[in-house]
C-alpha cells in the first residue's frame, strides 16, 4: 500500500538525459554499499561474538596491529573512492546541463541535421513563462514539447533565483535574475509530466507547478496552430503585467512574443527608456561615463520589491528616482507622479565614488555644483554631497 502510493519519478525517468543521471546515482549507491554493508554486518557480528558472555572468545589485550587487516580495510575503500571519482567525473562532465546532447536514446544516435527545439523559461511569481522563438508563441504554465526531439532551454528569472526541475526528462538548474542559464533535455516516451519550482521563492511558491506535455511531431504542431489562432499577444506592455505576482495560475497561451522580450528579460529593461545591462557593462568596459552616468545608474535598479508587494527600501524610492532622469523637465515629471509612499524628506548620501567620476574641489563645485543645482532646480530638495 504504501510503495503503490509513492512515485519514483528520479529512478524511472523517461528521457534519456535524466536515465544517465539514474544510472549515475544507483552505481554510486551500489559502490557505496559494498563497503557499508560488510561494516554494518561486521559491527554486529563483533558486538554479538565478543559479548562479555562468550568465554569462548579468544582475548587478546596487547594485540594492536595486523597487515593483512590493514591491506584490507585500506585498500578496498581506497579502490571505491578511484572508482566513484572516475565514475562521478565522467558523468558530471558528460552531463553538463550546459553540454549538447549527443544522443536521443541510448538505442538512437543523434541526427545532425535534427534542429533542437529552443524554449526560453522565464521564472515570475508564481508562475512559469516558456517562450518558442522559433514558432513564435508563448505559453504561461504548460509545456508542451515533441517526443525525441532534442530541447535547449535557455533560463532566467524576473525577480528571485529559482530552480527549474522536470524529473522525468532532466537535473534541476537554475534561473536567476540578469543572468542566462541553459539545460539540455529530451523526453523518449509521450506523455504528461510534472515540472515544478525546486527552490523556495515566497508565498506562491507550492503553486508554482506546470505541465510538461510530450507528444508526437504532428500533436506538437497542432498546439502550434492552435496557439497561434488565439488573440492574445505577448508584447513588453502585456509582459510587465504578467508579471505582477499571482497564484495558481491556469495554463494560458500567446498568439505572438516581441522576438526582444527574452534578451530584455535578462537585461532587466523591459520597461520602456530604462537602459539595458549588457549597455551599462559595455559602457563601464570602456570607462564608464563619469558623473554623467549616475543619471543611467537608477534605470538598471531592478524593483523587484515594489512588484512583489514588499516595503520599500529603508531610505525610500527618493534616492533611486530622482537620480533616475537628467533633464528638470523629466525631474518634473517624475516628481508630480511620485506614488504617495515617498516621503518629502531630503536624501542625505555620502560624495559620489568610483572609476572615471571627477572629484570636485569643494563639496559644491565643478560638476556637482551643476548637478545638484538642476536637482534643485526640480524638486527644492537637494540632496547633500
Amino acid at each position: 500500500m504504501f510503495l503503490s502510493a509513492c512515485k519514483a519519478e528520479v529512478l524511472a525517468p523517461t528521457g534519456d538525459v535524466a536515465a544517465q543521471q539514474r544510472d549515475l546515482l544507483v552505481i554510486s549507491t551500489l559502490l557505496m554499499l559494498i563497503i557499508i554493508i560488510p561494516v554494518m554486518l561486521l559491527t554486529c557480528w563483533f558486538a554479538w561474538h565478543y559479548r562479555a558472555s562468550n568465554r569462548q572468545a579468544i582475548y587478546k589485550p596487547n594485540w594492536s596491529h595486523s597487515t593483512k587487516l590493514e591491506l584490507i580495510i585500506w585498500a578496498i575503500p581506497l579502490m571505491i573512492i578511484i572508482c566513484l571519482g572516475a565514475l562521478t567525473w565522467v558523468g558530471t562532465h558528460l552531463l553538463d546541463p550546459y553540454r549538447p546532447l549527443a544522443r536521443v536514446s541510448e538505442e538512437r544516435p543523434l541526427d545532425p541535421q535534427q534542429e533542437p527545439l529552443d524554449v526560453q523559461v522565464v521564472a515570475l511569481d508564481w508562475k512559469w513563462l516558456f517562450i518558442y522563438p522559433q514558432y513564435g508563441v508563448a505559453a504561461v504554465n504548460e509545456l508542451p514539447v515533441p517526443v525525441d526531439r532534442p530541447i535547449r532551454f535557455s533560463l532566467t528569472s524576473s525577480s528571485v533565483m529559482n530552480a527549474f526541475y522536470i524529473p522525468h526528462m532532466a537535473g534541476m538548474i537554475y534561473a536567476m535574475p540578469g543572468m542566462q542559464t541553459t539545460l539540455h533535455g529530451v523526453f523518449n516516451q509521450e506523455g504528461t509530466f510534472q515540472g515544478l519550482a525546486s527552490h523556495y521563492s515566497g508565498a506562491g511558491f507550492s503553486g508554482m507547478r506546470f505541465k510538461a506535455k510530450a507528444t508526437d511531431a504532428a500533436g506538437f504542431e497542432a498546439w502550434v496552430e492552435q496557439a497561434r489562432a488565439g488573440a492574445e499577444k505577448l508584447d513588453r506592455a502585456k509582459y510587465l503585467e504578467l508579471e505582477r505576482p499571482s497564484e495558481n495560475v491556469k495554463p494560458l497561451t500567446f498568439a505572438s512574443v516581441d522576438p526582444q522580450l527574452f534578451p530584455r528579460v535578462v537585461n532587466m529593461c523591459v520597461e520602456e527608456g530604462k537602459i539595458c545591462m549588457a549597455e551599462m557593462m559595455a559602457l563601464d568596459a570602456q570607462g564608464g561615463t563619469g558623473l554623467a552616468g549616475t543619471v543611467n545608474m537608477s534605470a538598471l535598479i531592478y524593483d523587484k520589491h515594489e512588484r512583489r508587494g514588499t516595503r520599500e527600501p529603508i531610505f525610500g524610492w527618493e534616492p533611486f528616482k530622482v537620480l533616475g532622469f537628467c533633464s528638470v523637465e523629466e525631474l518634473e515629471q517624475m516628481l508630480a507622479a511620485k506614488p504617495a509612499s515617498f516621503n518629502d524628506k531630503p536624501v542625505i548620501s555620502g560624495p559620489l565614488m568610483g572609476h572615471n567620476m571627477p572629484q570636485p574641489v569643494s563639496p559644491f563645485g565643478g560638476e556637482a555644483e551643476r548637478f545638484l543645482t538642476l536637482v534643485r532646480q526640480a524638486s527644492g530638495n537637494a540632496p547633500q554631497l
